[in-house]
């Protein structure tokens, strides 16, 4: 009888935990050229003096679209970036390679000029100055805590690549 209730009870929470992320807001958009986004950003940053974060990663990946969720949501975080950097969400989405072997091929050719951080996991952080050269790559890894992100490490991280701090 034990063993009954607790399927049933597990049973009853599927929707809710499968469900979990839905809630966060898709941030990554498969149908753009990336490498014309990432020009486009460092054409911005440029003229506004700062730098650009790309987050890599895709609506796939629950820890990208926590992340995305957390610097907007926390207003010191949000300004922070705001103040420092283009913020662009960079889709890499494997899954859909072997039906678009167009978006395949800028997918790599985006990788490679990003220096190929995946080999950090997902979300990836990579900080282009203004010029749009890769400055650092981040492995997100050292930024969470728990099932979520640590604000202290987070902060540092954007405090340690703003333009004036690297200048």
């Amino acid at each position: 009888m034990k063993k009954l209730l607790t399927l049933i009870l597990v049973i009853m929470l599927l929707p809710f935990l499968a469900g979990a992320q839905e809630g966060l807001k898709k941030v990554y958009d498969g149908n753009i050229d990336q490498m014309a986004q990432i020009d486009q950003a460092v054409k911005q940053a440029r003229a506004e003096g700062k730098f650009v974060v790309c987050q890599v990663g895709g609506n796939w990946c629950p820890w990208c679209l926590r992340f995305a969720d957390f610097i907007t949501k926390d207003a010191e975080i949000n300004k922070l970036v705001g103040d420092n950097f283009v913020y662009i969400h960079v889709d890499y989405s494997p899954k859909e390679f072997k039906n678009d072997p167009a978006r395949k091929e800028r997918s790599e050719k985006m990788m490679k000029r990003l220096g190929n951080p995946g080999r950090f996991g997902y979300p990836v952080f990579v900080v282009l100055d203004e010029k749009g050269k890769v400055i650092h790559t981040q492995d997100s890894s050292f930024l969470e805590e728990g099932q979520g992100y640590d604000k202290a490490k987070v902060v540092r991280f954007f405090k340690n690549w703003t333009p004036s701090a690297v200048k």
